[in-house]
């Protein structure tokens, strides 16, 4: 239990610390100039490489994405719209330019009706990103700790009662937010998500050439990944349909 509440802290923390170098922050800052200079290209640029250095937050994505967007390469910019959307969920400009980048998607695919709890579940587990539960976490966890320490050492009985009391208020919630931040990212990790980057893909209904074509996807949509056999990845629409489609024709978010 000890070693999964330390595993969940450093891993809502990790987003705070995505821009912990001056290098990385005057990089970021350098791509949002070229960004404002309309130098779309060369802003992207500079986001890349911080990805493919291993930076990552919302901003970053979002950001790059929004240069995806403008130069016309709608797949990038809904891959990495989503990418900042799995560390920001509830971040509601994030939402508006995944609408904008799936209108301009050929393919138009209704998803099937969610059960109202379970969709009330996930609404309520999205509303919430990383940084926000982060801090929440570790403000009130250490908060709780210092109001302990009160407790144990003040000769006040008004104090000492006081203290006992919000401490195991903020420490019920600092452990509540501890754990929404972990079923969140277990909502993500059971959601294998990737963008379709060919053109046009025929969806086998097996994982090999000869099987029979069941339909067809173009760039830019979303779809989820089930499972894999060996060139070929299982996929399903949001649907329902599902089918096989070779690796390279999709990038996980």
């Amino acid at each position: 239990m000890l070693k999964r509440c330390i595993y969940l802290l450093l891993l809502i923390v990790s987003p705070l610390l995505a821009f912990s170098n001056n290098d990385a922050t005057a990089l970021f800052k350098k791509g949002n100039d070229l960004y404002q200079k309309t130098k779309y290209k060369e802003a992207a640029a500079i986001y890349q490489k911080m990805v493919d250095d291993g930076y990552q937050s919302a901003a970053l994505y979002f950001n790059l994405g929004n240069t995806y967007y403008k130069t016309g390469d709608i797949a990038p910019a809904l891959l990495y719209y989503e990418k900042a959307r799995k560390l920001s969920p509830g971040d509601e400009d994030i939402r508006v330019n995944i609408q904008l980048a799936n209108s301009k998607t050929s393919d138009k695919i209704e998803e099937v009706p969610e059960f109202f709890i379970r969709k009330w579940w996930h609404g309520f587990l999205l509303a919430f990103s990383a940084n926000m539960l982060a801090v929440l976490s570790v403000s009130l966890l250490l908060a709780a700790s210092a109001l302990l320490i009160l407790y144990r050492f003040t000769g006040s009985v008004g104090i000492k009662k006081a203290s006992f009391y919000l401490a195991i208020v903020l420490l019920v919630v600092g452990i509540s937010a501890i754990f929404i931040s972990g079923r969140q990212a277990y909502y993500f990790e059971a959601h294998h998500e990737a963008i379709i980057f060919s053109s046009s893909v025929t969806v086998k209904s097996a994982p090999a050439t000869s099987s029979k074509n069941v339909f067809v996807l173009h760039e830019g949509t979303k779809v989820n990944i089930l499972g894999s056999n060996n060139n070929w990845v299982k996929i399903r629409l949001a649907n329902g349909n599902e089918g096989w489609i070779g690796t390279g024709d999709a990038k996980e978010i």
